[in-house]
């Protein structure tokens, strides 16, 4: 009976923060979900600070703990039809602050879902990860990250691991890039395999682009240039607010090369981390990230502490904040790298 209540605690807290922009507009506070996520999140975190002992396994069992995430589709999927239907009725600005609220939802927990269920062995989790990737426009992020960024995290040939010493501007703009490219590539691989031009529809990366590009031509259609141009913009602060988070994860760690040629094997210290309890709630435990890369297929409600790999002074909401500002970054973090980690190169 607990494990049901805390369920539905959980799911109502979900509900609560994916539909957020929508109770924004009624009260007109567009801002609302912006304040949110990097004020008040920031200060539980710094108030709450992090747990006494390691999360329970036993809070969510299992069939509870697989729908969790799935009720993020219908949800993120009701927030964005309803918000294109308003924004034809906003002024610019109105819309600009609207299309960052949603985009802090879609990016911040609709990515973060996609993230976990592209991970699972399910059908059905595997599809719905990538409908939350095609509502944001980044559905190669299925095929680059867990086929590429997981063999090559923490090396020179991942783009999303950071150099150190590299501001995050540049980063976005790399990582975009490279993990397009190297997901293309792969899917290329695949399909070559079977016989296929890369080319096909079974290109996800192909897929998932084409689809992301229907949806803004059905909106503009459908509700009218304003309501394509939110979509649009709300993707491209769900996608800066997952670049931001993937520069933050593996920020100049790198793994050493064997005399074999390869890279050793990933451990807790190639990803920081932050056990910070309300931002870890809110984010399904992916500031947990070490344990992420160890044990892939693990889901989130297992994810455990490694406290012996590096750590970061906050949780994600408030290293966004300070990522944006290259100074105040350097300054944090470069004094915090264990003292055997080189730059990477």
């Amino acid at each position: 009976m607990l494990r049901i209540v805390r369920f539905f605690v959980a799911l109502a807290v979900l509900s609560l923060f994916t539909l957020l922009p929508l109770l924004a507009i009624s009260v007109d506070m567009l801002w609302l979900p912006l304040a949110t996520t990097f004020v008040a999140i920031p200060l539980l975190d710094a108030l709450i600070g992090r747990p006494r002992e390691q999360p329970s396994t036993e809070a969510l069992s299992p069939p509870w703990a697989r729908w969790l995430p799935r009720a993020q589709v219908p949800l993120q999927l009701f927030l964005l039809l309803q918000a294109a239907l308003v924004v034809p009725m906003l002024d610019g600005a109105d819309l600009v602050v609207l299309a960052l609220a949603v985009g802090t939802v879609t990016g911040g927990i609709g990515i973060t879902v996609a993230h976990e269920l592209g991970h699972r062995r399910s059908v059905l989790d595997r599809l719905l990860s990538r409908l939350l990737l095609v509502t944001v426009g980044y559905g190669h992020f299925y095929v680059e990250h867990n086929r590429g960024h997981h063999a090559r995290v923490a090396t020179a040939d991942d783009p999303a691991s950071a150099p150190r010493g590299m501001h995050v501007y540049r980063f976005i703009g790399r990582s975009l890039i490279g993990s397009f490219a190297h997901g293309w590539r792969l899917e290329a691989l695949r399909l070559g395999r079977q016989g296929r031009s890369a080319w096909h529809l079974a290109n996800w990366v192909l897929t998932g682009t084409l689809l992301s590009i229907s949806i803004l031509l059905l909106a503009g259609a459908a509700l009218g240039l304003s309501a394509a141009l939110f979509l649009a913009l709300q993707a491209v602060w769900a996608v800066v607010l997952l670049e931001t988070v993937n520069y933050i994860e593996h920020y100049g760690l790198r793994r050493r090369q064997l005399p074999s040629g390869r890279p050793e094997p990933v451990a807790p210290q190639h990803s920081w981390n932050a056990d910070f309890l309300v931002s870890n709630w809110l984010l399904f435990n992916l500031q947990l990230h070490s344990d992420h890369h160890a044990h892939v297929e693990r889901p989130f409600e297992s994810l455990r502490s490694m406290p012996q790999a590096p750590q970061l002074p906050a949780g994600y909401p408030t290293m966004v904040l300070v990522a944006l500002v290259p100074a105040l970054w350097f300054a944090l973090m470069d004094s915090r790298f264990p003292a055997d980690n080189a730059p990477l190169a």
